[in-house]
């Protein structure tokens, strides 16, 4: 009895790895395809899961107070054109804002 509940422990807790390293490299993916694998995820398993502290680690940056951001391109509202993060250095400042204004 003692051999099979110490089997089933180790099962449990090698499939917690598993299921974690899982999640951790799924939130490394690009955000539309963490958000297609996390389509599929149910919600206890998120529950069970350490999912904050995965994710903090998996998305934490390399960026330190002071460094220069990440050049990127976004399109315009109208969608007709893209605008580069670096086309505004040395020329005015810019603001980023997260969040939502809903």
């Amino acid at each position: 009895m003692k051999r099979i509940l110490w089997r089933g422990a180790v099962s449990v807790v090698a499939l917690y790895v598993v299921l974690s390293a899982g999640f951790y490299w799924s939130m490394r993916q690009s955000p539309d395809a963490f958000g297609r694998i996390m389509a599929r995820v149910p919600f206890p398993l998120m529950m069970i899961l350490p999912f904050e502290p995965l994710w903090k680690q998996a998305r934490s940056g390399a960026l330190q107070a002071g460094d220069a951001a990440p050049d990127f391109t976004l399109p315009t509202l109208d969608r007709l054109s893209q605008v580069k993060l670096s086309s505004f250095r040395g020329v005015r400042p810019v603001v980023l804002v997260f969040g939502s204004y809903t």
